[in-house]
C-alpha cells in the first residue's frame, strides 16, 4: 500500500499494518454476508425481504465502508485515493481488486434499499427526503434479479481477491500460496454468515428457531470443516515445502503470533463453536445464547487470522 518493494526480503519490518488486516476483515465480512444471504434468497425462491437479507445487506455495505476508510487511511497519500479508481493496471491484482469493488459498492447499496425498503419508510416519517429513494428503487426494481446475482458473483470476487492481494508477495512463504484465496472465501463464508445472523436477531427480531437459522446452522458446520481443511493444506504446504517453508513454520511454534494463532485462530474460530454447539446439549446449542456466542467466537477467529497470516507472514519472509 505504501510503494514497498516486495522483491526484496523485509526481515522483521512490517510493510502492510494493522488497518490492512482490519480491511482484509470487513471485506471478508461484507462479502460473505451478501453471499450467504443471496445463496438462501436464490436457494428458496424467496420474493420477500426477509430478516436475513435486510441484515445481510445492511452489513455488506457498512463493512465494506468501513474495510475501504481503513484502506484509503494506510495511504501514503490518503487525498490521492481517487488514483486508485482511474489509473487502472489489469496486470496487478490490486487494480483488478479495484474494480470489482468499484461496482460492488454501489450494488451493496441498491441491495440495501430494497431490502429495507419498509424500514426506510417508516424513517421518511421524520426524513421526508428519505422517499426518493423507495422512489427511485421502486423504478429500478426490474432490475432486481440480476443485480442480486451480479452482487454474489462480486461478494465471492471481493473474499477471494483479498486472499489473491497478499498470497501475491512472493518474498513471503506462509502467505505466498495458491490456499489463501480459497481460505478467505470459507473464513468469509463462515463470518459473514455469523455476523448476518447475529444482526438479523438483535435488530430485524428474526426467530432463532426459524426455518433460515436452521438451514444456516445445518451449512455452518461444513463450511467450517472447508475453513479448518483450507487451513490444514496451508499448513501442510509449508511443513513439506524446503528450508523457506520450514523457516515460515516457526509462525506456528512460538512467540507472540503462535499465540494468537492457537488461542485466537483454533481456539476461538474452531473450538469455542463446537463446544456452544455440541457440548451443553441441544437446548443450549438452538438457544439465543448459543448463537450470540457462537457467532462472536467465529468473528473474533475470522479477525486473529487475518492478523495472523498478514504479521506472521510479513516476519518470517524469506
Amino acid at each position: 500500500m505504501n510503494g514497498i518493494d516486495f522483491t526484496t526480503g523485509l526481515g522483521e519490518t512490517i510493510a502492510w499494518p494493522w488497518p490492512i488486516a482490519v480491511y482484509l476483515f470487513f471485506a471478508g465480512i461484507s462479502g460473505g454476508a451478501i453471499c450467504v444471504a443471496l445463496m438462501m434468497r436464490f436457494f428458496k425462491g424467496q420474493t420477500e425481504n426477509t430478516p436475513l437479507l435486510k441484515a445481510a445487506t445492511l452489513l455488506g455495505f457498512v463493512a465494506i465502508a468501513l474495510g475501504m476508510v481503513c484502506l484509503v487511511f494506510d495511504l501514503t497519500n490518503p487525498l490521492f485515493f481517487w488514483k486508485m479508481l482511474v489509473f487502472y493496471n489489469l496486470k496487478s491484482v490490486m487494480s483488478i481488486g479495484v474494480i470489482a469493488l468499484l461496482f460492488f459498492i454501489p450494488l451493496t447499496v441498491m441491495l440495501a434499499a430494497w431490502a429495507l425498503r419498509e424500514e426506510i419508510a417508516q424513517w421518511a416519517v421524520r426524513f421526508p427526503i428519505l422517499n426518493l429513494v423507495n422512489s427511485i428503487m421502486d423504478k429500478l426494481v426490474g432490475i432486481r434479479r440480476p443485480a442480486e446475482w451480479l452482487t454474489l458473483i462480486l461478494a465471492l470476487s471481493v473474499c477471494a481477491y483479498t486472499g489473491f492481494l497478499i498470497s501475491a508477495l512472493i518474498r513471503f512463504p506462509l502467505i505466498n500460496t495458491s490456499v489463501l484465496p480459497a481460505l478467505f472465501i470459507a473464513s468469509g463464508l463462515s463470518a459473514g454468515a455469523a455476523a448476518a445472523k447475529l444482526l438479523a436477531v438483535a435488530m430485524f427480531k428474526e426467530n432463532v428457531h426459524s426455518q433460515e437459522m436452521g438451514i444456516l446452522h445445518k451449512a455452518e458446520w461444513p463450511i467450517l470443516g472447508a475453513e479448518a481443511l483450507f487451513l490444514f493444506m496451508l499448513f501442510s504446504a509449508l511443513l513439506f515445502s524446503g528450508s523457506d517453508g520450514q523457516a515460515a513454520m516457526g509462525a506456528f511454534a512460538g512467540g507472540v503470533w503462535t499465540n494468537l494463532f492457537w488461542v485466537g485462530v483454533v481456539g476461538l474460530g474452531f473450538i469455542a463453536p463446537v463446544v456452544f454447539g455440541f457440548g451443553f446439549g441441544q437446548k443450549f446449542a438452538h438457544s439465543k445464547q448459543a448463537l450470540y456466542l457462537t457467532s462472536a467466537c467465529v468473528i473474533c477467529g475470522m479477525m486473529c487470522l487475518r492478523l495472523f497470516l498478514l504479521y506472521a507472514g510479513q516476519i518470517y519472509a524469506i
